[in-house]
């Protein structure tokens, strides 16, 4: 099964793929490496800070969401070939969390899980996962991404 396919079958429809507001690439691929950069969640996610605005739960469909993005970038950069993509090598997820919450992992597994739903194995990853005091428009979440091609 094609990994479009894939996204059907779980319901998932890709948006336009977010563009620059500032002064950076969406994407830059070296040799067989695609390289993503920070990502944020579609407009109508709920911001603010996690352990204060937002619930965990509602902190995971936000990373979700902000992985639902990744992929239609991947698919931009790949000119609508999903199935190019080798491995997700690295995620780097930035919270937006006051002090005291510590469940930042659990956050990004919004993102990782989608990742392993997508794409299987190869959907398995690197991560890392930490708290900022805030994060840009008080997005709740932002991602990068790492992704090897064939």
């Amino acid at each position: 099964m094609g990994v479009h396919d894939r996204l059907k079958e779980l319901g998932i429809e890709l948006p336009a793929p977010v563009q620059p507001v500032a002064t950076y690439v969406r994407y830059y691929q070296t040799g067989n490496l695609l390289l993503i950069s920070g990502t944020g969640p579609s407009a109508g996610a709920k911001p603010g800070k996690l352990g204060r605005d937002l619930t965990l739960e509602e902190g995971y469909a936000v990373a979700r969401d902000v992985g639902i993005n990744i992929i239609s970038t991947i698919n931009d950069a790949l000119g609508g070939d999903l199935d190019r993509v080798n491995r997700v090598v690295k995620i780097l997820g930035m919270v937006n969390s006051m002090p005291d919450f510590a469940d930042q992992p659990k956050v990004i597994n919004g993102c990782s899980d989608l990742m392993v739903e997508v794409f299987g194995e190869k959907g398995r990853h690197t991560r890392s996962a930490v708290g900022f005091v805030a994060l840009p428009g008080n997005i709740a979440v932002e991602i990068e991404a790492m992704v090897e091609l064939s």
